[in-house]
């Protein structure tokens, strides 16, 4: 007896002949072999997990409403929870520096607006006429990086367009098709609000295929990232995770964070004690977060390499050791750990 195909997400089950228009690279098939799944192999999780997530993380973070100052809230991310968690003194650091749109920065956004324009677009496009829509409808729409799309240089502007380019291209050579059935969702904003608004978690997910099925988890939460693996990537996926969960009631199935320049995936199932550590560290993170700004606690140094981008390295000595030791570990052939 021929098993019924699920229409929610790809998997074994499903002929290939079925969802593919076209015949697909090793790369394309590789992410339907990580991230589908029959629905017979779903977890499932105890419904009572999203009440208690809850009220751990409206406990944990009490102490925070106590002491912050009146009509201030704490907003969380997963920027600066990484940023925390790793020296707080780049981080304080990294907050009083007065924000600067550049090609770099301005690249990201265009080549997330591109793909999720390429997951809706009906009919075949090219990379760059995605990038080109992109540009077109932020610049339209009054969103701060259209703004200075519009006002920069043709040389930074042209910088910006090669370079979301080939992220894009990535994207599209190494993802199949994604289907409607697939249901997916691209820039997905999660947020749980605590204490009445005083605390903020909040995210946006690149990615998201799948769905869940009552209380069996469905949904593949991705995350696209161009450079090589940092262990705070796994973190941010089970923060999102973490939100998912409270937000829906039903954990995601699958987290896995896609490296666009090597064509290749990390990925992680997602358990009960995923989410528990993920809400510890959430926990941590935001009462850190909240004496940093607020109660006026002295910053940790954490050297890494992230000090390379520390825009106070040439004032810390912790640093500068740090990437004079690493420089000179590299230059005798070795790679430095940070």
């Amino acid at each position: 007896m021929e098993t019924a195909p699920d229409p929610s997400f790809p998997g074994s089950s499903i002929p290939e002949s079925s969802f593919r228009p076209a015949p697909l690279n090793a790369a394309q098939h590789a992410v339907l072999d990580l991230l589908g799944a029959d629905r017979d192999a779903r977890p499932s999780f105890d419904p009572a997990l999203r009440t208690e997530l809850h009220h751990v993380l409206r406990e944990g973070l009490r102490p925070i409403v106590d002491d912050l100052p009146p009509d201030t809230s704490l907003w969380v991310g997963k920027h600066p929870l990484s940023a925390v968690h790793g020296c707080e003194a780049k981080l304080l650091a990294d907050e009083q520096e007065s924000f600067t749109w550049t090609p770099p920065i301005a690249r990201g956004v265009v080549a997330h607006k591109a793909i999720e324009l390429g997951v809706n677009w009906s009919g075949e496009v090219t990379p760059l006429h995605l990038v080109d829509e992109a540009i077109a409808s932020l610049q339209g729409s009054g969103d701060k990086c259209g703004e200075w799309l519009s006002t920069c240089g043709e040389t930074q502007r042209a910088e910006v367009r090669s370079e979301a380019n080939d992220r894009v291209a990535k994207f599209l050579e190494c993802f199949p098709p994604l289907k409607k059935a697939w249901a997916p969702v691209t820039e997905s904003r999660c947020r749980v609000e605590l204490h009445d608004g005083r605390v903020v978690l909040a995210g946006k997910i690149d990615l998201s295929l799948g769905r869940a099925t009552g209380s069996t988890a469905g949904k593949v939460l991705i995350d696209l990232k161009t450079g090589g693996f940092v262990p705070s990537h796994l973190d941010d996926l089970r923060f999102y995770a973490l939100l998912e969960t409270i937000r829906l009631g039903t954990p995601p199935r699958l987290l896995a964070t896609y490296y666009l320049d090597s064509g290749q995936p990390r990925v992680e199932p997602v358990s009960t004690a995923i989410l528990e550590s993920a809400t510890r560290r959430t926990i941590e993170g935001a009462r850190r977060l909240a004496d940093l700004r607020h109660g006026g606690v002295d910053p940790v140094k954490r050297t890494g390499a992230a000090c390379r981008w520390c825009p106070v390295v040439e004032s810390c000595l912790e640093g500068k050791a740090f990437l004079t030791e690493r420089d000179g570990l590299d230059d005798l052939g070795f790679d430095a750990v940070g």
